[in-house]
């Protein structure tokens, strides 16, 4: 029977609160193993193997997770008994450790992400039919190869092109303009898509050896908005994401202070859909970097990564236009 490793980081699909309240609960109470006697017929899918990484709110992911997720994965990946991963996890910062994990893990062996938006003790509680559909994802040899996944009310996205888009509704993720990579549909993946960004094996990025990644700081545009802040950031981090208007655009107070810094900074759009722009006001600068379609907050993920391979903009700059 095939094996299926799923690593539990707690999030809303572990959680608990009234009897059939869907609010005011607490997430990452319930562990792995009382996930997973909640869903009727999921050990007919696959030997399953249980890690209680963590038990959190996916506000309280930190980078240790995500290094210590990534190389638990990779060296559980090698092992030829195992037919892929699923990882439960928080819906609120799901989708930057699924990008994380897309450019860290190195095996082409499904790596799928799934959660809830309702808590366990929820009347209609979505995340045993979530959790069901992503080890069945990730024991289907159908999913390797196309990067990190997440599934979620059905649908399969990339981990790159994944986008919260709701607070309450069960269909709570979108593919932004590149939509779904396909369903899931009885049990089974049906795909339409596929991701041309570089990721897992294809990426260049290597955690084995990091123990703590660098920091970088969001800061969000908007009307007035202080640039003082900027050398708040700048004194605290090693680089800054930009939440620029529109495509990715600020004042001039901003960009006076932008142009007198020499730290990676890179111009991403708090918009929901479309690419950040070339414009000479703001790329005259060459350490200013831009995010392409990506939003602020995977911006920094590669950011981050970037920087444990090099400080140079050009280089830094062939990655945003890589992955």
């Amino acid at each position: 029977m095939k094996k299926v490793i799923i690593l539990a980081t707690g999030g809303t699909i572990a959680g608990t609160g009234a009897a059939g309240a869907a609010t005011n609960y607490s997430a990452g109470e319930l562990s792995v193993g009382e996930l997973l006697a909640g869903v009727p017929g999921i050990e007919r899918l696959a030997e399953l193997a249980r890690i209680q990484v963590c038990n959190v709110s996916s506000d309280d992911i930190t980078g240790s997770h995500l290094l210590r997720l990534a190389r638990e994965i990779n060296a559980q990946a090698g092992d030829s008994s195992v037919a892929g991963f699923v990882i439960t996890h928080g819906t609120n910062t799901m989708t930057e450790t699924a990008y994380f994990l897309n450019l860290t893990v190195k095996t082409d062996k499904p790596v799928v992400l799934t959660g809830a938006i309702r808590p366990a003790t929820a009347l209609s509680a979505d995340g045993p039919v979530n959790l069901y559909e992503a080890v069945a994802a990730a024991s289907n040899p159908a999913c390797a190869g196309r990067g990190v996944l997440i599934i979620f009310d059905g649908g399969i996205y990339g981990a790159r092109d994944i986008h919260k888009i709701s607070t309450r509704s069960a269909c709570a993720f979108g593919g932004r303009d590149a939509g779904a990579l396909g369903y899931m549909l009885e049990g089974v993946p049906r795909f339409y898509h596929r991701s041309e960004r570089a990721h897992t094996t294809r990426s260049e990025f290597d955690v084995d050896k990091v123990t703590e990644l660098p920091a970088v700081a969001i800061l969000y545009a908007h009307q007035d908005a202080d640039p003082d802040i900027i050398d708040w950031a700048a004194s605290r981090h090693a680089g800054i994401v930009i939440a620029g208007m529109g495509s990715g655009c600020y004042s001039e107070p901003w960009n006076d202070k932008v142009a007198a810094l020499t730290m990676p900074v890179v111009r991403a759009s708090r918009v929901a859909n479309g690419p950040s722009m070339h414009d000479d006001f703001y790329d005259k600068y060459p350490h200013v970097l831009l995010a392409d379609d990506l939003p602020p907050q995977k911006a920094r993920i590669l950011l981050q990564l970037g920087l444990t391979v090099t400080s140079s903009p050009d280089r830094l700059r062939e990655m945003f236009a890589r992955y």
